[in-house]
């Protein structure tokens, strides 16, 4: 059968392919509102190779490491600034004992993965090795709690164990351990997922669990907890009701869940092959969080319209069919230019919501879905950065930076919502709109104003003008991610194939910025 598209659809894709310019305006005299640093926040699981070869190979490794930390993965993630890191899990985070991964190595229990191919775990990365990482990286440690296996006891002692200074039995155990110090650990998650693998539970059920795993969680000399609770998977606007309703002000921030995938039964596509139907509609599903987000903090702002509570896209990101050749269940996957849309187009839509969305973060760090690194699983010691770690270093001024007020007027392609399925030529709800340009900007500490720009068309370069209200600088610098094909990537032969490089296709004049954007690119400014 031949697919079916509406008269209305053919001519916006057609006018879409026709005119190359988007206009955008910048009021960069009206930001209120910082970009916390946390939106740019890692993930990182007990799953596949993401602690164990990815970021942990041990002090007795070949590999050069730090006090068993990858030397090359730790100096890559300082180069980013990562500003919080949310471990043990995922999933993986309700079946895991934190007593289990303490003291001496060669005595600490072996676990089985169960979520995540059965593997098993020696326990040698506990809580000393994360919250010593997360001090070498210089950012927050966020602990994802076990409320699904755990107890309330477990969750209080392993608070106490971190965070107390002296005088309780954790702190004497901990010390014991080689640690006098405690450490300072903000953000705690009350549980992951309890709607699925962290329980199966229904919203009325966590809720109370919430209220009483929480008051058994207590601040310690002078460490505050900033207390996270479950929320929802992407569209049950249900269980944010629910919880806004019944935990309310007992939560300082709720999770959000959301990824870009095209189903949760059988394949979910290839990383680096398809087709040009696949590939935009892959950003329109990315584009469809910020639905998802406003729908989310409109249930928030019912109950709580000073927005105390935090949303928390804690879980983000692309999932691709794991890589030929693989363990199952490891979740190992390419990361191609395709995928660094995704993180660009996806960060640009968080900064807009920093008023209620105050963290964020990319699944996962090491090895698992989309990924900033890839190392060798077979011992080799080789490491390569992929697309998406590159749209963060290049997006690390808009850390802590202004939001600007800013306006797009771009020409626009209409998607498919469901990939695969024939579209009737009534349903005009069938289709996701896909802007040629996507934009965000910001004002640093030191006055520059810093402009993303997205050209996501794969043949046709962009003409932008942008007009800067209440700027007046004279330069502009910038650096461009492209490639010749958006299923380019980057491996362990061609490492650099995919990288950013300089951009001198923007000009300045008298508050107006012009910029040609090449098809298929990401570019960063900074005018001052």
């Amino acid at each position: 059968m031949k697919r079916i598209v509406s008269a209305f659809v053919v001519a916006s894709l057609s006018m879409s392919m026709m005119a190359q310019d988007a206009n955008i305006t910048i009021d960069a005299d009206k930001g209120t509102q910082k970009i916390p640093k946390e939106i740019y926040g890692q993930f990182a699981e007990h799953l596949g190779t993401c602690i164990y070869g990815g970021l942990w190979v041990g002090e007795n490794s070949p590999i050069p490491n730090t006090q068993g930390y990858r030397n090359d993965v730790l100096h890559a993630l300082q180069e980013l600034k990562v500003p919080v890191l949310r471990w043990p899990g995922g999933c993986f985070a309700d079946e895991y004992h934190w007593m289990d991964g303490i003291g001496p190595k060669d005595k600490r229990p072996s676990m089985k993965n169960n979520n995540w191919g059965g593997t098993i775990e020696d326990n040698s990365f506990g809580t000393h090795e994360f919250l010593n990482l997360c001090e070498l990286l210089g950012c927050e440690p966020y602990i994802s709690g076990n409320v699904g296996s755990g107890t309330v006891e477990e969750l209080a002692k392993w608070v106490e164990y971190m965070t107390s200074e002296e005088g309780t039995p954790m702190a004497k155990l901990r010390k014991e351990n080689g640690r006098a110090k405690p450490w300072k650990v903000k953000f705690l998650g009350v549980g992951n997922e309890s709607w699925g693998c962290g329980g199966n539970m229904r919203p009325e059920y966590y809720s109370d669990l919430f209220r009483r795993y929480s008051v058994y969680c207590r601040n310690y000399d002078g460490n505050k907890l900033y207390k996270i609770a479950s929320g929802a998977s992407d569209y049950d606007y249900e269980w944010t009701k629910v919880l806004m309703e019944n935990v309310g002000q007992r939560m300082d921030g709720v999770s959000l869940h959301y990824y870009t995938v095209s189903g949760w039964n059988g394949s979910k596509g290839s990383a680096t092959q398809f087709d040009d139907e696949q590939y935009y509609w892959t950003l329109g599903k990315c584009l469809e969080i910020e639905d998802v987000i406003k729908k989310h903090c409109a249930i928030m702002d019912e109950k709580d319209p000073k927005k105390h509570i935090g949303l928390l896209v804690d879980e983000w990101g692309t999932w691709w069919d794991e890589e030929p050749g693989t363990i199952g269940g490891h979740l190992y996957q390419q990361n191609a230019m395709r995928d660094a849309f995704v993180a660009a187009l996806s960060l640009n839509i968080f900064h807009k919501y920093t008023d209620r969305v105050k963290m964020a973060n990319i699944a996962q760090v090491v090895n698992v879905l989309q990924s900033m690194i890839l190392t060798d699983t077979k011992g080799t010691g080789h490491m390569v950065l992929t697309p998406t770690y590159h749209v963060f270093e290049m997006y690390k001024p808009f850390q802590e930076a202004t939001f600007l007020p800013i306006k797009v007027n771009s020409n626009y392609k209409l998607v498919r919502h469901e990939m695969n399925k024939e579209m009737d030529a009534k349903d005009k709800d069938g289709y996701r709109v896909l802007p040629l340009v996507s934009a965000s900007a910001a004002k640093t500490a030191k006055g520059s104003i810093v402009v993303s720009l997205t050209n996501v068309e794969l043949t046709n370069a962009q003409e932008v003008s942008i007009d800067l209200k209440g700027f007046t600088g004279k330069n502009v610098s910038g650096r461009i991610l492209t490639s010749d094909k958006v299923s380019d990537y980057n491996d362990f032969d061609n490492p650099n194939r995919v990288q950013p490089t300089a951009f001198n296709g923007a000009k300045l004049k008298n508050g107006k910025l012009t910029v040609k954007i090449p098809a298929k690119s990401i570019v960063v400014l900074e005018l001052q």
